[in-house]
């Protein structure tokens, strides 16, 4: 059995999938390096990160199969799914052979699979542009706090850099220590662990208070759906929702 292993990185996939193709070799896995498979009978191959050959694979993934490909394997890579390195590199595999109409062969189990899991990634994204609260800090910057399932800070940011563009603020991704920063110019991610109390305005707890009380008041008792809320609206986000916390 043959592993080709990366450093986790979306470069260090698209160099290993550019190895396998100039070696002639089809590894059983690509996995991430944070994702080490004990087997005794396991041929493991460390792949060094290269820009330039990943930049190969990006270009080709483009101009022979489509833009819609790519971010459909950048959506996977963000799925942190254990085995979504293997899951692209068989995708391409196949997209490489048949083209720009590989996402219209659903009855393939490669093509469904990287649908379904992009899918899911694109929902979260959606769903959580509904869901993410600011609260604005003691120097001005509005900052929320996030959970989601898949890394999709970097995702989420342009939205709030054409709704917000002349404020200062933070997502910050706390389960990966992560966080997207904007300064009325432009937005980067960088690696955020806050260690200290996070210091608040003297008005936004009034802010909040508010909130929850606009929230309850336009619910109308008799129609309240508690499931079709939580489907919309999941309990492992109310975590970072102002108007649930007491409900947690």
């Amino acid at each position: 059995m043959l592993q080709y292993i990366y450093d986790g990185s979306f470069d260090g996939l698209l160099t290993a999938i550019y190895e396998a193709y100039y070696r002639r070799e089809i590894p059983d896995d690509i996995l991430s390096e944070d994702n080490p498979q004990q087997n005794l009978f396991i041929k493991k191959v460390h792949i060094e990160t290269d820009l330039e050959k990943a930049k190969r694979v990006y270009n080709s993934i483009k101009a022979k199969i489509s833009d819609f490909a790519l971010q459909n394997c950048f959506y996977v890579f963000l799925s942190e799914d254990e085995y979504r390195g293997t899951v692209i590199y068989n995708y391409l595999r196949l997209g490489w052979k048949i083209g720009k109409d590989i996402d219209l062969n659903l009855s393939n189990d490669a093509v469904l699979l990287v649908n379904n899991i992009s899918q899911k990634v694109r929902k979260e994204v959606h769903r959580m542009l509904g869901l993410i609260r600011f609260s604005q800090l003691s120097n001005g910057v509005y900052y929320s706090q996030i959970e989601p399932d898949n890394n999709i800070i970097g995702l989420i940011a342009p939205h709030f850099e054409d709704r917000m563009p002349d404020e200062y603020w933070i997502v910050h991704d706390v389960k990966r220590e992560l966080a997207v920063m904007y300064n009325k110019k432009e937005w980067v991610v960088r690696d955020l662990n806050v260690l200290e109390e996070i210091s608040f305005i003297d008005e936004e707890e009034e802010y909040q208070r508010l909130w929850k009380e606009y929230f309850n008041s336009i619910a109308i008792e008799n129609k309240i759906n508690p499931r079709l809320q939580k489907q919309h609206m999941p309990v492992r986000y109310w975590k970072h929702l102002v108007e649930k916390q007491k409900d947690c």
